[in-house]
């Protein structure tokens, strides 16, 4: 074969090649390194079966600028072989590190393409590489020198990307600060906080500091709270009060249990930390606030007033669950200071009928302590759909349109109930229209949620509409 036939061949494979490359869809990575293989398993064989090899220089001295020609295809050779290596290299990378270590197969494909950039200096075109490579020796010491802390960083990456203390969609802590893992580059890590800006964390930083990967594991991700109280409080008594706050939040996983932990002392303070677990990292944020809202809403029914960190009196408290109920939010404090007044309370234990399923209440009950499971009846179980705590009401469907109950509230813990009876709460209403309307739209929006729920055949209820209503009245 001449080397005019042999241009052209190699040209028309080199040009099919590239056509290739840039037709086939990304998504078909499988066909695209298919085609590839093929193509460059012909440009192979053209050169072999030639009477020529990538490992000499071609010597045609009748061919004349024919000659220049195979002699750059041939050198493309040595490219298409380090594009072959490298694609076979990350396939194996992806495969064994579930599609990470980007940065390891770029640094990898770096040196495969240097190696075959010296190759063919060696023995396509017969350079003298020994002197090449003294003299790339010593720039590279000198290069090195002046890029210490960028080598440092590229190193670094290569090392976390080895070991994969994190990947890209990791929430993470590193270096003080917290967020997801965007991309991973040669130089830094990048991190998108919850303030939806962006960080940049050095390799180097990353590969020396302390790393909290809070994405790992995947299904379970911890929520802290910590309260300062002074010594005056029983540490017993508080750690039951956050146990029990705990226990009012159904968002919380129940393995591994939430728990309380009594930290420190600090200056009359003593520290404790409750912790709970979500399934998301996307959840932390709504969780920790409701836990702060919560453990709040117990502390003060318990007697606990956290804001003037003093205790309040046993006679105050009930005045102080008012406070917290939603519906007699334009009530005026001597309207609540009387209604405390014509306040019932009862106590009931742990897995006591609050308000049975079907029952007409003839009283509006306001939990003034403990917790209670809401619970709805999907065809052949019970199912529960929400907690309720302190401050929170039931029974209005009883007092508004005297109508059974469709749901049953079980004490989950010891409960105390504050009963406001139907006449009391017609009376209010009469006087305070505010709290019809709050009534009125608490029983529609209960009666459509649950309708919704047992629609879906939910196994627990999803935070937000009805269980909010729920909470926050």
């Amino acid at each position: 074969m001449t080397l005019e036939w042999l241009c052209a061949l190699l040209g028309a494979i080199l040009i099919a090649d590239i056509i290739g490359w840039w037709v086939v869809p990304r998504r078909l990575q499988g066909l695209r390194v298919g085609i590839n293989i093929c193509l460059y398993a012909c440009y192979s064989a053209a050169i072999f079966l030639s009477g020529n090899s990538p490992l000499q220089p071609v010597h045609d001295p009748d061919a004349g600028s024919w000659q220049l020609a195979a002699t750059l295809l041939v050198i493309v050779w040595w490219f298409l072989s380090a594009r072959m290596l490298t694609e076979l290299l990350g396939a194996i990378l992806i495969s064994r590190t579930e599609g990470g270590g980007r940065l390891l197969r770029e640094v990898l494909g770096a040196l495969i393409f240097l190696v075959a950039t010296v190759a063919a200096a060696a023995y396509v075109l017969e350079l003298p590489v020994k002197g090449l490579l003294a003299t790339s020796g010593a720039l590279a010491i000198i290069v090195g020198l002046a890029l210490q802390s960028t080598l440092s960083d590229v190193f670094s990456g290569i090392v976390l990307n080895a070991t994969r203390p994190y990947q890209v969609g990791d929430w993470i802590q590193i270096d003080g600060m917290e967020g997801r893992v965007t991309d991973i580059d040669w130089r830094a890590t990048l991190l998108l906080t919850s303030q939806g800006s962006t960080v940049v964390i050095p390799n180097s930083v990353a590969a020396k500091t302390k790393i909290q990967n809070m994405s790992r594991p995947e299904d379970q991700h911890g929520v802290t709270i910590s309260l300062h109280l002074p010594l005056r409080f029983r540490p017993e008594r508080v750690q039951e009060i956050l146990e029990q706050a705990l226990l009012g939040y159904s968002a919380l996983l129940p393995v591994p249990a939430p728990k309380v932990i009594l930290k420190n002392i600090t200056e009359g303070l003593l520290e404790y930390e409750a912790i709970g677990f979500v399934g998301t990292p996307a959840e932390k944020i709504a969780a920790r606030n409701r836990l702060y809202d919560i453990t709040y809403r117990h502390l003060r029914a318990s007697g606990v007033d956290i804001a003037n960190a003093a205790e309040i009196p046993v006679a105050g408290i009930t005045r102080f669950v008012l406070d917290d109920v939603r519906i007699f939010a334009s009530f005026t404090s001597e309207d609540k200071d009387r209604l405390a007044m014509n306040l019932l309370s009862t106590w009931l234990a742990t897995g006591d009928f609050v308000l049975k399923a079907n029952e007409i209440s003839d009283h509006l009950l306001v939990i003034g302590s403990g917790v209670v499971s809401v619970q709805l009846y999907d065809r052949a179980h019970w199912v529960e759909v929400a907690r309720m705590g302190p401050g929170e009401v039931l029974g209005e469907e009883g007092v508004m349109d005297n109508k059974p109950n469709g749901a049953q509230f079980i004490a989950l813990s010891a409960v105390k109930v504050l009963q406001l009876h139907r006449d009391e709460v017609r009376r209010c209403m009469g006087e305070r229209s505010q709290l019809r309307t709050s009534l009125t739209r608490l029983q529609m929006l209960r009666q459509q949620h649950a309708r919704s729920i047992l629609m879906q055949k939910a196994p627990s209820a999803v935070p937000g509409g009805f269980l909010k209503w729920l909470r926050h009245h």
